[in-house]
């Protein structure tokens, strides 16, 4: 019953990659229907069937418009073929890097009965497809490639030029085990044998050299010379894209379809156990990247082992979620990431390039883009965000007017900036003193549970100074685009050049950061630069949740709760009790960076 689905599903692909095509020979026969007027009326001159002033007249016209067209026509053909389709970005693997996941994809094809990939890319995300790089553009393949994952002894069809590339999500590899591993690839290889069928690969050609000739219509459209001829590609290229658009979506969930069916019978089982460590590492995957990898980026610094701390940032959510609790034994089994011959180094990779895709980081390490290990992650990343954003809050309390007091309420001539400073000036009652400055919220009305959802906190004061902060904090961005230029994109082989870093960084993470919660992560910052330099308690990393504070080793748990007590009501009190029972003094002036 399996193999009747698949050979209806692979039908049904087939059945809509031929109304692509025949979409492409209606432009082509629209193309050349004024060629053919022209033929008929200058062969009906030379035989003397259509003579008079008025037929040279129309020959003369036809002809003019037919080459006309014909030269619009090759030109289009032209940009659409010699087009270069996007292609990810990723971490070439060659096989002598990795031998055991290359005889593992190629014993996974020869179960399936379809052909091989030609190679293996790691890209540091949660997904894995297949991907083709056949176009003149993206290069040569590389020196007997096919011959390698296919292997000695295989059939020839295993060795086809046109096998497109499996790209594999790095996550996958470090957090599941081979097993796993085996069972979520087996639909994504599965998809190699509809790949191969001439009339699904021309179709899939044809679409790739519309959507890159569209692009490249954008690009050339830039230049004030070229740019009418750039829009009428464009034009043409995106009607004929609009009008394939159905018939090429339905063609691959053909495909997907498919290769899915094809696949049921390797490893059916496991493949439901994988599917949740699928979604165990997207959720792990994105608040390591957004919680811990961010503010490193934001600094100048990249951790170096991503992959890794994906692992930890992952096993302790299955500590944590109860529902997660039975994945820890799997941790015993043998790791995908063991088929790499060195794992470290490809690890390191792909968190260079995680960190380009997602932030727009150059290529190569220099003195303001370092890497960093997750040893020195607290000390390096953690303790100097801290004091930027301590010292970044006491710039603007500067600017606002604020003054230094004693808890009595006088002012005082004390070097350095205090916690109290910040503590005083957020409980101070009602509007702002004469001597401050800046930007004062107009006043709110409540309104119900749409307010909270406010960027602004309730306490005036706190709304004033998350407004200016709001605002340093975006004026110091805007000053500070990350550098992409120089050097060259992390991997080797053929796809090593195929993006342009002026379009970094490609998929730019993007957390909410209200005002109101920047105000609570400086304030936040100054209390744990106040402990440090007060109780000598040190910074810590969470895998989920980022920075963490550790007192004499114990991690911080009930901090931000009082610090947001302070910033929506201006009510210190529960922060206040904390600093008391920790023996934090915030009188006492800290070291900020």
């Amino acid at each position: 019953m399996t193999g009747i689905g698949v050979e209806a599903r692979a039908q049904g692909a087939r059945a809509r990659a031929l109304a692509v095509l025949r979409i492409r020979g209606r432009a082509l026969a629209v193309a050349m229907l004024p060629a053919a007027a022209a033929v008929i009326l200058l062969a009906g001159g030379s035989s003397g069937h259509f003579t008079g002033h008025g037929w040279d007249i129309a020959r003369w016209v036809t002809s003019v418009f037919a080459v006309l067209v014909l030269l619009a026509a090759g030109m289009i053909a032209l940009v659409v073929v010699r087009a270069r389709p996007a292609v990810t970005p990723t971490v070439a693997i060659a096989e002598s890097a990795a031998p055991d996941l290359y005889r593992l994809v190629r014993d996974l094809a020869d179960r399936l009965d379809v052909p091989a990939p030609s190679a293996i890319a790691l890209t540091p995300d949660c997904d894995s497809w297949l991907e083709d790089r056949t176009h003149p553009a993206h290069g040569p393949p590389p020196p007997r490639a096919q011959d390698e994952i296919a292997g000695p002894g295989h059939h020839a069809h295993r060795r086809t030029a046109v096998a497109p590339v499996l790209v594999i999500g790095s996550p996958f590899l470090w957090w599941m085990r081979v097993g796993e591993l085996r069972a979520v690839l087996a639909p994504v290889v599965a998809g190699t044998g509809p790949s191969a069928h001439p009339d699904i690969a021309a179709a899939r050609r044809f679409v790739r050299g519309l959507d890159a000739a569209v692009a490249a219509a954008a690009d050339r459209g830039r230049n004030p010379v070229v740019r009418p001829l750039g829009a009428g590609i464009g034009w043409v290229a995106r009607l004929l894209l609009r009008s394939c658009q159905v018939h090429a979506a339905e063609m691959e969930r053909g495909v997907a379809a498919a290769a899915a069916d094809r696949a049921q019978s390797v490893d059916y089982g496991v493949r439901i156990v994988a599917q949740e460590q699928v979604g165990l590492a997207y959720a792990g995957w994105d608040r390591l990247l957004t919680r811990v990898a961010l503010p490193a980026w934001r600094m100048g610094r990249w951790p170096s082992r991503l992959d890794a701390g994906v692992v930890a940032a992952l096993t302790e959510l299955s500590r944590r979620d109860r529902l997660a609790e039975g994945f820890a034994s799997r941790l015993g089994e043998r790791p995908a990431c063991d088929l790499l011959e060195e794992p470290g180094a490809v690890d390191e990779a792909t968190s260079l390039l995680a960190a380009r895709l997602f932030h727009g980081g150059p290529a190569e390490t220099g003195p303001d883009w370092s890497p960093v290990a997750w040893q020195e992650y607290p000390d390096e990343v953690v303790d100097r965000k801290w004091r930027t954003d301590a010292a970044r809050l006491h710039r603007v309390l500067d600017v606002l007017g604020v003054r230094r007091t004693t808890p009595a309420g006088d002012i005082t001539t004390a070097d350095g900036p205090t916690l109290a400073r910040v503590l005083n000036h957020l409980t101070g009652p009602g509007p702002a003193r004469d001597g401050e400055q800046g930007p004062q919220p107009a006043p709110r009305i409540p309104l119900g549970d749409e307010d909270e959802d406010d960027d602004l906190p309730r306490n005036p004061r706190s709304a004033a100074l998350a407004t200016r902060l709001g605002a340093e904090v975006a004026r110091e961005e805007a000053g500070a685009m990350p550098a992409g230029s120089g050097g060259q994109p992390v991997g080797q082989g053929p796809d090593a050049a195929l993006w342009d870093d002026r379009s970094l960084p490609l998929l730019p993470l993007q957390p909410p950061r209200t005002d109101r919660e920047l105000l609570a992560d400086h304030v936040t910052a100054m209390v744990c630069c106040a402990a440090m330099d007060t109780v000598g308690a040190t910074p810590g990393l969470d895998w989920l949740d980022g920075p963490t504070l550790l007192v004499d080793g114990e991690r911080v748990t009930d901090l931000t709760p009082r610090v947001l007590s302070l910033v929506e009501d201006g009510d210190a009190i529960p922060l206040r009790t904390w600093l008391v029972e920790v023996g934090i003094r915030p009188e006492k002036p800290v070291r900020l960076g």
